[in-house]
Order: C-alpha cells, then sequence, then structure tokens
C-alpha cells in the first residue's frame, strides 16, 4: 500500500527572535518654530501699525494744506507799498499794523519770542521782509496758551511772537498785507496761516531780507517809544 505523504505547505516565516513581531518605531513630528513665528507676526503688525500712522499723519498735513491765502477763513488783506521808512510813532489803519511805513530798524524775527509789547514800528519792518508776527492780549490768553503759541514760533526763522495790549481778540497772526484774528490757540487756521505765510516769496516786498536784529532781542524798544533816526 502506498505511503501517505504530506503535501508540502510554504510557511511564512516568523520575525525576530522567539518568533515575535518587532513593533514599529515612534516617529516624532518635527516641532513648529513657534517663537520665530510669533515674533515674524509682531514684527508685520509694528510695520502695519507704522505705516498707518503714516498716512493718517499725511492726510493730516494735506487737509491742512492750502494753495492761496484766501483759502484761510476770516482772513483780511490789504495792499501797502513798501519802503516807506521813518523815524515816528505811526498811527496805522490796523491793530496790530500789518503794512505801511516803518522803522529803518526791523524786530528779530528768527522764531523769536518776546515778552514784551514790542515797538509796532520794528514789527512792521520785520513783515515786510517776511515775517510773520503772531501777536496775544495778555489779559486774554493762559500761560499754558502762550507756551502753544510759543512752540509755533521758537526756532521757526520768519517767526515772532509777542504781547499787545488792548488787543481786540485773544489772538491775532499778521503778516504783510495779511491778518487773521482768532479766539482760541487750538484754532487750525493758525498754523494755516503761519505755514503758508511765513517768508512766502509771493507774499511779501523784500523776498531774501534778513531776519537777524540780535542788537534788537539785547534791547526790544517797547510800543510807544521813540524810533530809530531815519538815515
Amino acid at each position: 500500500m502506498a505511503k501517505d505523504r504530506t503535501s508540502d505547505v510554504t510557511r511564512p516565516k516568523s520575525g525576530g527572535k522567539g518568533g515575535r513581531t518587532r513593533p514599529p518605531a515612534n516617529v516624532v513630528a518635527p516641532q513648529r518654530p513657534w517663537g520665530l513665528i510669533a515674533a515674524a507676526v509682531a514684527v508685520v503688525v509694528f510695520a502695519v501699525a507704522v505705516i498707518g500712522y503714516a498716512v493718517v499723519k499725511v492726510n493730516e498735513a494735506n487737509a491742512n494744506r492750502i494753495e492761496s491765502v484766501d483759502e484761510i477763513a476770516g482772513i483780511t488783506s490789504k495792499e501797502y507799498e513798501a519802503g516807506q521808512h521813518v523815524a515816528t510813532t505811526v498811527a496805522y489803519a490796523e491793530s496790530p499794523p500789518i503794512g505801511g511805513e516803518h522803522d529803518p530798524v526791523w524786530a528779530d524775527c528768527t522764531g523769536t519770542v518776546y515778552d514784551v509789547d514790542i515797538r509796532h514800528e520794528n514789527a512792521v519792518h520785520s513783515l515786510e521782509h517776511g515775517a510773520v508776527w503772531i501777536t496775544y492780549n495778555p489779559d486774554e490768553v493762559s500761560a499754558a496758551d502762550i507756551e502753544k503759541l510759543a512752540a509755533l514760533v521758537d526756532g521757526e526763522t520768519g517767526r515772532m511772537l509777542s504781547p499787545y495790549v488792548g488787543l481786540d481778540s485773544p489772538v491775532s497772526l499778521q503778516s504783510w498785507g495779511h491778518q487773521l484774528k482768532v479766539d482760541s490757540v487750538d484754532d487750525p487756521r493758525i498754523e494755516q496761516f503761519a505755514d503758508f505765510l511765513t517768508r512766502n516769496p509771493d507774499e511779501h516786498p523784500e523776498v531774501g531780507a534778513s531776519c537777524e536784529r540780535p542788537d534788537f532781542i539785547a534791547d526790544p524798544p517797547l510800543a510807544g517809544e521813540p524810533g530809530t533816526p531815519a538815515p
């Protein structure tokens, strides 16, 4: 009788020692650089804020910019002949004056802040040189108000500030042939006037004339005092 034969069966080999399968290795996901990401976001946010602030400031400046003196609401203007030097006290049509006869010596207007009512005839000569003269009624403005006005003048060549006794408004601004009176030092027209008319070559007769007069700063003559003898 034939011998039983067992069919050959291919069996899979067991892996590892003892027939056990090795577990898969743990895979660690790469960590995100959160610190670097946060720093980059902060830089972007800061840049956006800076750009936004700059845009706002530019828009504000453009909104306050004018192309003509007629755009300043409330300004009054008058034509005056230049070069009229006198040594006497002048009876001006406007108070403070904005043009006409004046002293041969100009008041220093190199961003000068006076604490006295300077002689008007000297101040008018400064207007002829392109200065803006800001005046205030010392009985109607506070010390803080005066500081705000001084900040617009101090160090700005072509500007000067002084009290003006008896002024009929808290603040008045003068340039050659132009005047603006306002009730508050916070009136935006103050900066409009000063920015547009300070040494504007189209708005004063003696373009390029000096504003320096150190001897005047040292001993400024007061309103109503005798003038300098005419040459």
